[in-house]
Formats: structure tokens, C-alpha cells, sequence
């Protein structure tokens, strides 16, 4: 079966000559799946976009399945910006008779497009399908980081074994085989958590970081989401007054800046290879102000991408010049710790070696992200806990 096989081509509503008036919006340059011009060429491509009409297992958020087209409408009114790239929308995953069917297609996508070097960017519909997003890796073969930014863990029960989109963590949890090495939480909010859940998050070794934590200083988001391999945007994150068109919306979370700085820097990481928007509600949105903020979001996302340096170290070019190494001993702890600074970025990266034995399966994990304060708390004998979530996930 062909990529273009799953796909709808978009409809002419969205692409209305009158919304794109002006030749330097992202309407004129992107690549796009149309009735007129059918499937768009992927040569050269560096993302691709699909939208995903998929609601049927959002329990109390249903008419999240309109929401593609409708970001996309205020996506490509936008202007292009800096950037340069080569972008194509492959239109919306065809919707099969059962769920189950929509997430294959859309696992067999995301892979194809992964093994092509081309950067999936997915607009749901509902947060489940970052189950099917979380498969396609698995299709792949690869170990990988998630990272959702959620106000809650989505960790419920699952009755009847039903994935939907509150439960779908656990569903990745239970997967076999399992292809998770970690899972972070960005901004949950303590009263939509129960303690069990976050009793669970520790003894998994996973990281969960609230919403105020973060708030307090968001450039230590940056490496935390540096170290994703996949993301997933619960648009339920963002305070209800930043973005109303959702069922779950609440009056605290992030605000619409604070958001899409958290998805430029995805853009920024040279290890992030797909990332999802999920539960946008046009049906309660007021004046579209919810698909207008994703679409911001995504172009962001686009801006974070051009401006990546490809500086992510890995074994055979971290000691090539282009990293300052610095070697630390801590008090009471036999090995020496090794960061690395990029000259490029000024970002940071430190060594967690792995037992012997697993060098195939743990490759991209020997280099975690981190920040200049968990060098700085090195120097003062602390041990980074970056570090040790990392060792105890290798035993």
C-alpha cells in the first residue's frame, strides 16, 4: 500500500484563493494534497503535516475531530517568517470503521515518513492517537523519549482494556514489546492528579513537573524537550482563557506565549523526530481563538526547526572540537561525570554510561540534555537527577 493511500485530499473550503492573498504566506509555499493537483511530491520534503479526523474515543471532548482544517485555515494565513523550508500537507488520514484502523494507518505513516528524514507534524483530533504516533517507532525498532504537556498524567482505567484519551499512557505502559525508555509530564496540576498515579511516575523513574515549577524558570524546559524523541501538546494545558475550544479546559495552565516557546524549542532539537496537537474543540471555541493558537504553535514549531544547529553530540564527533568537555568528581561517587558544552549553542549534554553488554539497545540514551544547573550542581558535589533516573532506568 502506498503513503498517499491513506490520505483525503483536503478540501477546497480550506483553500480558498481570497484567505491567501498575499504570495509570502505559508498558504503559498507549502505542498499540499488537493483535489486539483492530487497527492504532492515528497522530494526534498523536511516536514510533513497530517491532520487526523479522529474523536471517537474522546469520551467528553467530541468534535475534536474538526479541528484540522481548522487550524489549518489560520495556519496558512500566516506569514512565512524567517524560515525556508520545504513543507508539504499530506491531507487527513483516512478514517476506518474502527478506531483501531485509523491508528494503523496512522503508525504506518508516521514511520514511513521517520524513515525518510521527514519530520511528521501531527493535527488531531484526539490524544490517543499519540498511541498510535508512540507504534510507529515501534515499526522502527527504536527506544524513544516521550514528552506530553498535559494538565493530568492520562493514566485512568481502562475498562474493557478501551484505550481512549484519557487512559492512553496506559496503554503504552502495558505495550509489548516496549519501546518506552522515558516518559515526562510537562505542567500537570496537582487536583487533576491522584497521588497513586504520581507514586507510580516516581517508581517508574519517569519525570512529571508541575505546572508552577515550570512556570517559575521555562528555559529549563528546554532540556527536557530537548531530550524528546516524539511530543505530544494536550491543548488542555493551556488556561482556559488562552484557549477555550476544548471540553477540559481550566482556568490555570499555560499561557499562549508560554506555549508556543515550549514548541519552539521542540523545533529546536535535533533528536525530536514527530510531535502532536491534540483536543483542539472548534464546536467550543470562541471566534476559532484555539485553532488560531495551535496554529501559531505550529509555526513556531517550523521557526524552532530552521534555526536547529545539529549539534546533538554522539560518539564519534564529541570529542571533535566542537565541545568544551568538562569532567567532574563527586564526593563519595567512583566515576567522574563528562559534560559537554556545544560552541555552537551553549547548550548542554552530560555522559550516563550504560552496563556492558547494551551498547545496541541504549546508544541514544548515553547522552542526556541538560541544563548549565545540573553542571553547576555537579560542581557542588550534587548529584544531577537527570543522571540518576537515567542509571536506575539501564538496571
Amino acid at each position: 500500500m502506498e503513503i498517499e493511500d491513506y490520505f483525503e485530499a483536503i478540501g477546497e473550503d480550506v483553500w480558498q484563493p481570497d484567505n491567501y492573498e498575499h504570495p509570502l504566506v505559508l498558504g503559498k509555499a507549502v505542498r499540499r494534497h488537493n483535489t486539483e493537483h492530487g497527492f504532492p511530491s515528497l522530494a526534498g520534503v523536511q516536514i510533513a503535516l497530517l491532520g487526523v479526523n479522529e474523536d471517537r474515543f474522546a469520551t467528553n471532548n467530541k468534535g475534536c475531530a474538526l479541528a484540522p482544517d481548522r487550524i489549518r485555515k489560520h495556519l496558512y494565513s500566516l506569514f512565512q517568517g524567517p524560515f525556508r523550508l520545504q513543507i508539504a500537507d499530506l491531507g487527513n488520514i483516512r478514517r476506518g470503521n474502527q478506531v483501531s484502523d485509523t491508528f494503523y494507518a496512522v503508525k504506518q505513516v508516521v514511520a514511513w515518513l521517520i524513515k525518510n528524514k521527514i519530520t511528521p507534524v501531527i493535527i488531531g483530533g484526539s490524544q490517543d492517537i499519540t498511541y498510535a504516533n508512540y507504534q510507529a517507532y515501534e515499526e522502527l525498532g527504536q527506544i524513544i523519549n516521550l514528552v506530553a504537556i498535559d494538565a493530568c498524567f492520562d493514566i485512568g482505567i481502562r475498562k474493557d482494556e478501551k484505550t481512549n484519551h484519557r487512559n492512553y499512557l496506559s496503554t503504552i505502559l502495558t505495550h509489548q514489546p516496549n519501546y518506552l525508555f522515558n516518559y515526562v509530564n510537562i505542567g500537570y496540576q496537582s487536583y487533576f492528579v491522584d497521588q497513586d498515579a504520581i507514586e507510580l511516575m516516581e517508581k517508574l523513574y519517569f519525570d512529571a513537573f508541575r505546572l508552577g515549577v515550570v512556570r517559575k524558570d521555562m528555559e529549563e524546559v528546554e532540556p527536557i524537550v530537548r531530550n524528546a524523541d516524539m511530543v505530544s501538546f494536550d491543548i488542555s494545558s493551556v488556561r482556559q482563557p488562552d484557549a477555550p475550544g476544548n471540553a477540559n479546559a481550566s482556568p490555570n495552565g499555560f499561557t499562549g506565549e508560554e506555549a508556543c516557546q515550549i514548541i519552539r524549542y521542540a523545533g529546536l532539537s535535533d533528536k525530536l523526530s514527530s510531535i502532536g496537537f491534540y483536543e483542539v474543540n472548534p464546536s467550543l471555541d470562541r471566534g476559532d481563538q484555539t485553532s488560531h493558537l495551535v496554529a501559531q504553535m505550529i509555526w513556531y514549531f517550523l521557526d524552532g526547526y530552521f534555526h536547529r544547529k545539529n549539534d546533538m553530540p554522539d560518539r564519534n564527533r564529541k570529542d571533535a572540537g566542537e565541545y568544551i568537555k568538562y569532567v567532574v568528581s563527586i564526593k563519595d561517587f567512583k566515576d567522574a561525570i563528562t559534560f559537554y558544552k556545544s560552541k555552537k549553542s551553549d547548550r548542554w549534554w552530560m555522559e550516563v554510561p550504560y552496563p556492558a553488554g547494551l551498547h545496541q539497545k541504549y546508544e541514544r540514551q548515553f547522552l542526556v540534555s541538560c541544563s548549565y544547573k545540573d553542571y553547576l550542581a555537579a560542581c557542588q558535589d550534587e548529584m544531577p537527577e537527570k543522571w540518576w533516573q537515567v542509571y536506575h532506568k539501564y538496571l
